[in-house]
């Protein structure tokens, strides 16, 4: 057998899989796109049925070089991109400058970087699927025209440099709308009624809630209507009505897709959208992993699919019933139902091999990778294990005209949740309840009445915010984090601790194209067009026609648009900051990792400084000022104005109150088990002290 060549992304993909071929196998890396659109100009021919012009990306010419001189030399070429519409693209585009015929076998593509999966798929290669490519192409065409049309306006109207892309675009407007309806939120008082019952017999008291009077749902307005119930459950007698008892079955999730593992990462990990995919590649390409060599740990991670193989489900029983025991393991294999409209071609995101336990091989992966890992080996493996089963009790108490309600219960036996826990979100809540009889009389301890308000929808957090998206059919899987890096790289949104909230600048460009351009951000008229993306994949549409469909009414709104907008300015804030060179107040700008302030003379005074915040704590090195800095990559920490000559630093935030136990400086810290903590940083003492503020 002569040479053979196997073309993948990533240097990383092929270390993985050169050690599952033999030597007459080279394996070499595209890194990534070969051709793209050009940035200088559209790059798509209008008026020829849209027909795009690819050029090398820069950069990239010698790379190609390379492996043309590679491919010459091989008997056989396999292009093993990744098994998605962007992988068939990279595998087409490599077809056409390797000139490899388009009838000929030479895509493979596997679900899982094993030795088994590889070694299959080159047995079983098959032509590029034009399908595929051709609605990779339409959405790449689609992006370009949407960019490429509306930016300019933006420019003229707005700022130089502004863009504008189709589903960014629909993100940007639901945190925007978001934003305004917590702006416009009015707020509406209620009160809740509590009692504190015991039996006779029983000084341990539980907790009832008011639930309805004459067995209808019962709203408190005010504090009179609150005092006025209370005080008739004073005078009356709490009698047990009703007992309900039975066992509640709870499944376990099912394994991740693309959206619930971000998510989820986000929620438990605090990870970034962005983050989450970056270690969830290296896993998926491969990692050394001590005595076993490079292994691809986990499936591919870019799949809206809750779909597991069946050699999974048995390799995952088999290491339940040794692990936990039979009773763990389901009598039948878990069969999770998919959303509608989900492309199915992958599995769900499940780890490659089982019995590499996250702890078996932690010395082998970074923490990140690890912590990652884990998330994803426990989701899985409780995903194949017996459900939760708990035994609830339901205790209605009468104080005529009022019922009252406690809930209460407890896990009979663990199944999954022996593995992976999490709260069931639509679960009221409960309390301990001692057994009591329908018909008993109840004592009362105490009647508490509480004042609430109603509150705003929360903020998009990126977990939110990519699980709206999904729902709404907004992207697919490979596009929920670039859509979400995309807004916070052109300044359209920021972070605020764990929310995302749009920027003055991102408020001006989503009213322009939601004014001007309703299609664009039109949340049903975008879903429609990722189905008519999934239908040009499933060769049902023709490519051309679906951007023709959707490119004409753009063209004549950017007609309107430039006649009616006028010119938009952003003023930039004014400071109490005088410049030291010129005497003018400076004004705050953004940078790349934040505010700064600058004078308003630029370019005749170019002037800059930072923006210092301080706080109200001294330095415990030299009793300097403690400032609020920001590192080269923008993250905050503390540290002392007297920098250089002290070098006091700490991520965490130093606090005015001082360490009960050795007077030293305390900071802030937040852990998921006891929320808000205040260290000391001194060494030898290190209390803590929980303050329980989640």
């Amino acid at each position: 057998m002569g040479q053979r060549l196997v073309i993948v992304e990533s240097p990383a993909k092929a270390k993985t899989i050169g050690k599952y071929l033999g030597k007459n196998y080279i394996v070499e890396a595209s890194m990534g796109h070969v051709r793209d659109l050009p940035k200088s100009q559209l790059g798509v021919d209008i008026e020829k049925d849209y027909n795009p012009k690819y050029i090398t990306i820069r950069g990239k010419g010698e790379l190609l070089e390379k492996l043309k001189k590679v491919a010459k030399k091989s008997e056989k070429i396999y292009l093993a991109t990744d098994p998605d519409r962007e992988g068939e693209a990279i595998s087409w585009h490599l077809a056409q400058v390797l000139n490899i015929d388009k009838d000929e076998k030479c895509r493979i593509e596997f679900n899982e970087i094993t030795k088994n999966a590889v070694k299959n798929a080159i047995k079983a290669p098959r032509a590029i699927n034009s399908s595929l490519v051709d609605a990779q192409q339409a959405r790449r065409v689609l992006d370009r025209l949407v960019g490429y049309e509306i930016s300019p306006v933006l420019w003229k109207k707005v700022k130089w440099g502004l863009s504008a892309g189709r589903v960014q675009s629909v993100a940007l407007k639901m945190i925007c709308d978001r934003e305004k309806e917590i702006t416009e939120f009015v707020s509406k008082e209620y009160w809740s009624i509590q009692c504190k019952l015991y039996k006779s017999s029983d000084k341990k008291s539980f907790t009832v809630r008011l639930v309805s009077r004459d067995n209808h749902k019962i709203e408190i307005n005010t504090e009179e209507e609150c005092k006025k119930i209370i005080a008739e459950l004073e005078q009356g007698e709490f009698n047990v009505i009703k007992i309900k008892r039975s066992n509640k079955n709870k499944n376990p999730l099912p394994p991740f897709t693309t959206s619930t593992l971000q998510q989820d990462a986000y929620r438990k990990l605090n990870f970034a959208t962005r983050k989450t995919m970056s270690i969830a590649q290296q896993l998926y390409e491969g990692v050394d992993v001590r005595g076993h060599g490079t292994l691809g740990l986990i499936t591919y991670m870019r799949t809206d699919s809750v779909r597991v193989s069946e050699d999974a489900q048995k390799s995952a029983k088999d290491f339940i019933i040794n692990t936990y025991g039979d009773k763990y393991a389901p009598s039948t294999p878990r069969i999770f139902k998919g959303k509608k409209n989900i492309q199915d071609a992958h599995e769900a995101i499940r780890p490659t091999y089982i019995d590499l336990t996250p702890d078996s091989i932690k010395d082998s992966l970074k923490d990140e990778q690890f912590k990652l890992y884990t998330l994803i080996w426990n989701r899985f493996i409780a995903s194949q294990m017996s459900s939760c089963i708990l035994d609830t009790i339901s205790v209605e108490v009468e104080n005529k005209p009022y019922q009252l309600r406690a809930n209460g219960s407890n896990i009979k036996f663990d199944g999954f949740m022996k593995l992976y826990q999490y709260n069931f979100e639509e679960e009221e809540e409960t309390t301990n309840i001692p057994e009591v009889n329908e018909g008993e009389r109840l004592l009362k301890k105490s009647i508490e009445g509480k004042q609430h308000f109603t509150q705003p929808p929360s903020r998009f957090s990126e977990a939110t915010l990519v699980k709206t998206l999904e729902e709404n059919g907004i992207g697919r899987p490979s596009t929920y984090a670039p859509i979400i890096s995309t807004l916070l790289d052109r300044k359209y949104i920021q972070r605020d601790k764990k929310t995302v909230i749009p920027t003055e600048l991102g408020i001006i460009v989503n009213s322009i194209v939601s004014e001007y351009f309703k299609e664009i951000v039109d949340i049903e008229f975008t879903a429609e067009m990722e189905n008519k993306l999934d239908s040009i994949e499933e060769g049902k549409a023709r490519w051309n026609n679906v951007v023709d469909e959707f490119f004409k009414p753009i063209q004549k709104s950017v007609e309107i648009a430039e006649k009616e907008i006028s010119k938009i300015t952003i003023e930039d804030k004014v400071s109490e900051e005088i410049c030291d060179k010129c005497g003018r107040n400076m004004v705050i700008k953004r940078g790349r990792f934040g505010d700064f302030l600058a004078c308003p003379g630029y370019p005749e005074c170019k002037n800059t400084k930072p923006i210092v915040e301080q706080l109200d704590v001294v330095c415990p090195k030299c009793g300097g000022n403690i400032l609020v800095k920001k590192s080269k990559k923008g993250k905050k920490f503390f540290g002392c104005s007297n920098y250089p000559n002290c070098d006091f630093v700490s991520w965490y935030e130093p606090i005015l109150e001082k360490c009960p136990a050795c007077q030293g400086l305390m900071v802030k810290k937040y852990t998921k088990t006891k929320g808000l903590t205040y260290e000391c940083t001194n060494e030898n003492c290190k209390n803590k002290i929980y303050k329980n503020d989640k």
